[in-house]
């Protein structure tokens, strides 16, 4: 590692029919950067005519989902009654806290000539004394955006370049897409505890140090770098502040508390999380050996 880069993290890929998905985080070598939980990239991709994205209805607790979408379109429902047709532009949040159920489907006006789909699906961890909060979502469409120097930036949470998201935080977070054009240059700052860059297309490189796609590159705390990019990139900069008590990961399930893992299984078994309306007929039961295991 240079004296900037503190890791590389190369995903776990899952290939799932007509798109792959890319698994960053958690891993073997490190569990969270800031609040982040779970890095997953997917895509891009464009199905067959008829195909589309179909994730039955399926339940969290004491963490934040955040997708972010670069093509296409996806239908959310949710437990609270909640319907948003994710797009391009529009971050949607949703918080678990003592939990929901959602499920997450390519829209049926779409399928017809085969969606696309390409983008980002995060879980932030929610802080000492709020996982148990109540569950809620969100969607935010007027975000930030900088440009200069070549590059455009949105800011989907938290604070940077000066400018701050409307999007709720539950734990101090930083979030941004940034598209860089030939040339193109940004700084980024030092001022979170953890940080983290994803390639998620083109060429770029941190002070020099070229990125490599889809690998989660851990910036080292506290200096100020400038990512560049000679011949266009998009990349994803995430992290927060550090969690003095780590998370236990377990399927769709992340808790400080390892029992309170376990009373979720016990529940979503027997059928104690509320249903999703409009979308009810079916689930995903508990699996035997799930691909997201990650204990401190």
């Amino acid at each position: 590692m240079t004296g900037l880069v503190e890791a590389t993290i190369t995903p776990v890929t899952h290939h799932l029919g007509a798109f792959t998905v890319r698994r960053a985080l958690p891993a073997k070598t490190r569990t969270m950067v800031g609040p982040f939980v779970f890095v997953d990239e997917f895509g891009p991709a464009k199905m067959d005519p008829g195909e589309g994205m179909d994730v039955r209805p399926h339940p969290h607790i004491n963490l934040a989902t955040v997708t972010w979408l670069f093509q296409g379109a996806i239908e959310h429902r949710d437990s609270l009654g909640t319907f948003s047709t994710i797009r391009p532009g529009t971050v949607n949040l949703m918080t678990a806290g003592r939990g929901i159920v959602h499920s997450e489907r390519s829209p049926q006006n779409l399928r017809t000539e085969g969606p696309q789909l390409y983008g980002m699906q995060t879980w932030l961890a929610l802080p000492d004394g709020q996982e148990e909060i109540d569950p809620a979502f969100e969607a935010v469409a007027k975000l930030p955006v900088i440009e200069d120097n070549g590059a455009k930036a949105t800011v989907i949470m938290g604070d940077l370049w000066g400018r701050r998201a409307d999007t709720t935080c539950h734990a101090e977070t930083i979030y941004a897409e940034i598209v860089l054009g030939p040339d193109g240059a940004i700084p980024i700052d030092a001022g979170a505890d953890e940080r983290a860059l994803m390639l998620v297309g083109g060429q770029a490189a941190i002070d020099g140090q070229p990125l490599t796609e889809f690998e989660l590159t851990v910036l080292k705390p506290g200096a100020e770098m400038t990512l560049r990019s000679a011949k266009g990139a998009r990349v994803m900069l995430l992290g927060g502040e550090a969690f003095a008590t780590k998370r236990h990961v377990w399927w769709n399930f992340v808790s400080s508390d390892r029992d309170r893992i376990e009373q979720a299984k016990d529940d979503w078994k027997a059928g104690r999380f509320p249903q999703v309306p409009g979308d009810s007929e079916e689930h995903i039961p508990i699996p035997g050996t799930p691909k997201t295991v990650s204990y401190p």
